[in-house]
């Protein structure tokens, strides 16, 4: 049922997106709230993580294990972009240099 909420809430938030678009000054003011609603998020996702006793035991472990794995999501999607552009779009950049 939640993720029902979510799709439908998002929809609604694209559909109401659409009638603003044009509107630069609410476009502004929305940029705004998602910037302070992610950081809202994040200070509560502070909170959570230090409230959780397992987490704060184990953080040095975590934080390990949390470093290996951004380390190689980094790098893969370094070498996937790279991939993705010598495939896709460095021969249409050639293109459009020569005409």
């Amino acid at each position: 049922m939640t993720s029902y909420i979510v799709i439908a809430l998002f929809a609604a938030g694209i559909l109401v997106g659409r009638l603003f678009r044009e509107k630069e000054k609410t476009r502004k003011k929305v940029d705004l709230a998602v910037t302070w609603s992610v950081y809202l998020l994040l200070f509560l996702l502070g909170i959570s993580v230090g409230i959780n006793d397992d987490i704060t035991q184990n953080f040095s472990r975590i934080g390990y294990k949390a470093f290996w794995l951004t380390l190689g999501a980094v790098g893969g999607s370094i070498l996937l972009a790279k991939l993705v552009y010598v495939l896709f779009f460095k021969n249409y950049k050639d293109t459009e240099a020569k005409e």
